[in-house]
């Protein structure tokens, strides 16, 4: 019995199997030919990475053998007798022609607006006349052992399913947030900003069900792709390799994709797009990434063009960080009975303090909400509490911000201008009713918790950005940034509203400003050493974060000495003003162009953190996948056609 005549009588079983319960299996095209088939073959034990290729035995007896996927909410359950292992893409791509069929058939199977595609084909070059090469490469979601998406996403929205390995995602439970197409190295899943959610290929679970291989393997005119149980390598291959030109660092994600690449290429490959990437051999004839200089090495000042989709995100961190560094810096003073800060939280301004620090993290909060594809979803943002630093972040502050405002409730009986208020509309003291010293004391217990709560959101702020595949995010300089800045911006948000306080109450103010001072100087040095340490790594780095430093110190090169130059002088001038120990009015407006400089350094680093940053991606040369050709559709309007697949940069 040939491989057609298998097919159709699992098919036919299947199909009989429906009807006897008076169900309706999906049913198999007749049309179907024989490359279009699973094959039924034995099936190893493991994969390269050590894991079992059977996916029952990894839960353990916890799931039944045939248990439905659901699909199209179909309880019926498939003819496949190897549902149960992990499947892979089999790229063979000395065959590819880059025909892009594999895309089309993907596009019509999942109905894919012009401005998304689940497959696509990028590639890279290298030598020249008459011995020029290419290497098309065809990439979808690699439904990976170690899914990172499934793990960023704060939701909850990804599944790794024991049925095939595949890796599902439900766009019903996404808000939008794209954080998966950040960890992502392959740019799998795919933001929708029309929509407002993400979505991804999803194996064509419902084809594997009655035994046919996805739309896109048998839509491949050049036999370059195959589909079929891990480790199995297909009919007429003789490689099943983990990694190729190309492709990103496999130990990430360890993706389900086996290569095929026998032809010898050029010992450099160079991308077609306008990243400033290019790939190079090495002694053991691996080829890694490396920075290729497109642009040259001029310095611009783009400052327009810091501007990004991401700004309500450097809205968030750099507010929620500087109301965290306020709340800390003044709550840890008086508990230590620092001068001037005693003095400050007995004062009436004290709970206004405590309610711009709400208002900031809130604000900053609202913005990243905003930010999301879909608002109104942001409660599922903490589905995830077990994986994603996105969830634990969210958790971290929404608990700082709870706690604050019940520190604050907790403060006013203390607060002259409250009792005096109270006294007035309620004719009673308000002493009378709450005793002063327990309500001190949770009011101190509330704002050790808030403090916790802080601390914990900031650090999963910095996880969130510990991405390897962003390797320009991923170094501890995010940590020290972060970190920084809250110290900076909090004494600054601090001294602008404790400093005028204690003027008006006739109090001294050296001391108070002298250790916002320090706290502030403190900041902006730590963030200082960690860019510096970061541009020296960068500098000899060859990989993609070394690529986005390239770009730092052209494309953007002057706003980056901007900021370089802005830091230091602020680092150095704070640093000579402690030292001082001047208060007078001379040193406050020294203070004042100190805090400008922070300010201007703080919104064009943060802007420069989210705009530089090239991810691992595959190379993309194909109309919109190919970022020089966005940029060039907006700047000529062509983006405003939608057939070309270019939409409003935002989401």
């Amino acid at each position: 019995m040939n491989d057609l005549s298998k097919a159709q009588t699992l098919a036919g079983a299947a199909n009989e199997t429906a009807q006897a319960d008076g169900s309706t299996l999906w049913e198999m095209r007749t049309e179907e030919q024989s490359y279009a088939l699973l094959p039924d073959q034995e099936i190893k034990d493991q994969n390269c990475y050590g894991q079992k290729i059977d996916l029952l035995e990894l839960t353990e007896g916890a799931l039944p053998k045939d248990r439905p996927l659901y699909i199209n909410e179909n309880p019926e359950v498939g003819s496949n007798p190897n549902r149960n292992k992990q499947h892979a893409f089999f790229f063979t791509a000395d065959n590819c022609i880059g025909c892009h069929a594999c895309e089309s058939a993907c596009a019509e199977k999942n109905e894919t607006p012009a401005h998304l595609a689940f497959r696509s084909v990028g590639y890279v070059e290298g030598g020249s006349y008459p011995d020029y090469q290419r290497l098309n490469i065809s990439m979808a979601c690699n439904h990976c052992d170690d899914p990172v998406c499934l793990k960023g996403c704060p939701t909850g929205a990804y599944t790794k399913h024991a049925e095939y390995g595949a890796v599902l995602q439900d766009p019903e439970t996404c808000f939008g947030c794209g954080y998966c197409t950040w960890v992502c190295p392959y740019n799998a899943p795919q933001l929708d900003p029309v929509e407002g959610h993400v979505s991804k290929c999803n194996m064509c679970v419902d084809r594997l069900e009655v035994g046919l291989k996805p739309a896109c393997v048998s839509a491949c005119v050049g036999n370059a792709l195959d589909f079929g149980v891990v480790e199995n390598i297909p009919e007429n291959r003789e490689e099943a390799k983990v990694s190729i030109p190309g492709f990103p660092d496999p130990s990430i994600t360890q993706p389900n994709i086996r290569f095929q690449q026998v032809k010898k290429l050029p010992d450099e490959m160079t991308r077609p797009d306008s990243q400033p990437v290019k790939y190079h051999k090495d002694s053991h004839g691996n080829y890694k990434p490396s920075i290729d200089q497109k642009t040259g090495a001029k310095k611009f000042w783009n400052l327009r063009r810091l501007s990004s989709k991401e700004n309500p995100l450097v809205l968030f961190t750099l507010m929620s960080q500087a109301a965290i560094g306020a709340f800390a810096s003044i709550f840890l003073g008086t508990q230590f009975g620092l001068d001037g800060f005693v003095e400050f939280a007995g004062s009436s301004m004290y709970a206004p303090f405590g309610m711009l620090c709400f208002l900031l993290v809130g604000y900053g909060l609202f913005m990243s909400t905003m930010h999301l594809g879909k608002p109104l979803r942001f409660y599922r943002g903490f589905n995830n509490l077990r994986h994603s630093p996105v969830s634990r972040e969210g958790l971290g502050i929404a608990a700082f911000m709870g706690f604050l405002a019940l520190h604050i409730l907790c403060s006013l009986p203390a607060n002259a201008l409250f009792a005096d208020a109270y006294q007035y509309l309620f004719g009673i003291e308000i002493s009378k009713l709450l005793s002063p010293a327990l309500t001190a004391g949770s009011a101190a217990v509330l704002g050790y918790l808030a403090l916790i709560s802080a601390i914990a959101g900031l650090y999963y702020m910095t996880r969130c950005y510990r991405i390897p595949a962003r390797p320009f995010w991923d170094h501890w300089q995010a940590s020290a940034t972060f970190f920084g800045s809250s110290l900076s911006l909090g004494a600054l948000v601090t001294g602008l509203v404790a400093i005028p306080t204690l003027i008006m109450s006739a109090s001294q103010i050296g001391p108070a400003l002298q250790i916002l001072g320090s706290i502030l100087a403190l900041g902006a040095v730590l963030e200082g050493i960690g860019l510096y340490v970061h541009h020296r790594d960068m500098s000899s780095a060859e990989h993609e974060g070394g690529a986005s430093h390239y770009v730092q110190r052209t494309t953007f090169g002057k706003s980056y000495l901007l900021r370089n130059l802005l830091l230091g002088t602020l680092s150095l001038a704070a640093v000579a003003l402690v030292i001082s120990g001047y208060s007078n009015i001379w040193a406050l407006g020294c203070w004042g162009l100190v805090a400008l400089m922070l300010i201007g350094s703080s919104l064009i680093g943060r802007a420069l953190f989210y705009v530089l940053v090239i991810p691992t991606t595959m190379p993309g040369a194909f109309f919109w996948r190919n970022k020089g050709f966005e940029q060039h559709a907006r700047d000529t309007g062509l983006a405003n056609m939608p057939q070309v697949g270019v939409v409003p940069d935002t989401h």
